[in-house]
């Protein structure tokens, strides 16, 4: 078992992933208050503490579990350029996705320059002020694959040169969720810093699923009327079959007869004759959605957003999990904290990797 310190924690994937390797976390840094709520939520708050707060309103619940209280003794900072070295608990391992709005590709690219990714090197000063001794064995970095380009390759080069002058050695992957038990298509680059003198063994590659999540499909639905004009709902599960990751037409174990066709949609061709384009679907109270008849396969099809629930389960949580997140938090906070987290079982596949190399330098 290691102890790991999860730096720019988000809502903590990271955290889960090491945890479900069977690693321990000695605290954790975040500066979104919003992210930090659901941390605490999701991972340090008591039942007999969540009983307490579920007798607030929801704005007053948002507010008192910031308080140091539902941490539970757990070490935590909001800000790491304000963190002093002395004050970090020992650890075998620092986690930390350095924010990477200056290295994605949807930004705009100002790599190392930019004021937030820019934070990796501050990780990299706090190490440089500790004792040898009491630096952490492994650093656990992730980032957008487009780290490995930016600015023409340099920055990756500065990175790699601070973490060698830092006394680590450094190998690196880019792994995709898919290859991880998750039907989402989103690669990362993962890099592994081993202290020097550790006798440490290499980390990658890891194994996944070689690209076969082995998902089951469930239809659930069908619209009313004939057996060839289908209306076809599916869920796609999990590879252990336990909870479905996403309702591809929406709804949740509907049953055929609840589906109902509500009204037609019509648009005018060419000629400025009317034809119809599709339907909308009750799904649920609470959903409606817009069909349009698909030829070559014969059924509806529609597109919808994805639920924040599904957004969490497409980034490997469980949905007892994001149950504690929404808790505390709005659908809008819950979609950004979900886009900007790591997937839980990417790093429970490296991690496990990791503690094979603890069992071998001991």
């Amino acid at each position: 078992m290691l102890t790991f310190i999860d730096f720019f924690a988000g809502i903590g994937g990271a955290r889960r992933g090491m945890e479900l390797a069977g690693h321990k976390c000695v605290g954790f840094c975040e500066f979104d208050k919003f992210a930090v709520a659901s941390y605490t939520s999701m991972h340090l708050v008591s039942e007999e503490q969540h009983s307490i707060l579920s007798e607030l309103d929801f704005t007053a619940r948002q507010s008192e579990i910031l308080k140091e209280e539902y941490r539970n003794g757990e070490w935590y900072a909001d800000d790491i350029r304000t963190v002093h070295p002395w004050d970090i608990p020992k650890a075998d391992c620092w986690c930390f996705g350095f924010p990477c709005q200056d290295i994605s590709v949807a930004g705009k690219q100002k790599g190392f320059q930019g004021n937030r990714s820019s934070l990796f090197f501050r990780v990299m000063y706090l190490l440089g002020q500790l004792k040898e001794e009491d630096r952490p064995a492994y650093l656990l970095i992730e980032n957008v694959k487009n780290l490995l380009s930016v600015n023409g390759g340099w920055d990756y080069a500065r990175l790699l040169a601070a973490l060698d002058e830092g006394g680590y050695d450094a190998e690196w992957d880019v792994l995709n969720t898919k290859d991880f038990g998750a039907p989402q298509n989103r690669e990362r680059v993962f890099i592994v810093g081993h202290l020097r003198g550790r006798g440490t063994t290499e980390v990658f590659p890891v194994e996944g699923t070689d690209g076969e999540n082995h998902l089951q499909v469930d239809q659930i639905g069908r619209r009313p009327g004939t057996n060839r004009d289908n209306l076809n709902q599916y869920r796609v599960y999990s590879p252990d079959g336990v909870s479905s990751t996403l309702n591809c037409m929406g709804g949740g174990g509907l049953e055929p007869h609840t589906i109902e066709v509500i009204g037609k949609a019509y648009e005018r061709d060419n000629r400025g004759d009317s034809c119809n384009q599709g339907v909308f679907v009750q799904m649920s109270e609470e959903l409606t959605v817009y069909a349009v008849w698909y030829p070559k396969k014969e059924c509806y099809v529609a597109i919808r957003k994805l639920t924040p629930k599904e957004c969490f389960r497409l980034q490997g949580w469980s949905d007892d999990y994001f149950e504690k997140a929404q808790f505390v938090n709005s659908d809008s906070q819950l979609y950004k904290q979900a886009g900007n987290g790591v997937t839980v079982t990417v790093i429970q596949a490296i991690a496990e990797n990791m503690e094979i190399m603890k069992e071998v330098k001991e």
